[in-house]
């Protein structure tokens, strides 16, 4: 695949909302406390829907997946800031970190092997 310059903001968050929002904040912050491996025990799904993905969302994950976390979480907390998603204010704290690193590894090994 060709490699394009594509830049993640806010409004890719705003526009993929229901992907967050779909997990009710209670459980998402329960996740996040036991540091879930949401990617691994969704790994059927993922891996299902990756066939069906458009060059343009492959290019816009990739993008994604190779951001530090911190960039990530900016991007979080803007989105927040505009919709005031429980689930993004959850993504988007500090302490989650350790969460978004875990399972964006686990996401770059199903993408890159």
């Amino acid at each position: 695949m060709e490699s394009e310059e594509v830049s993640i903001t806010e409004k890719d968050v705003v526009d993929a909302m229901d992907t967050f929002t779909k997990i009710p904040s209670f459980l998402l912050k329960r996740w996040v406390s036991k540091n879930k491996n949401l990617v691994k025990t969704f790994q059927g799904q993922i891996e299902g829907y990756k066939d069906k993905m458009s060059n343009k969302d492959m290019v816009k994950l990739n993008t994604v997946m190779n951001m530090s976390v911190d960039e990530i979480q900016d991007i979080l907390n803007k989105a927040y800031q505009q919709t005031q998603k429980k689930q993004l204010k959850i993504l988007a704290d500090p302490q989650t970190k350790t969460f978004i690193e875990m399972n964006m590894q686990e996401l770059r090994n199903i993408f890159h092997g």
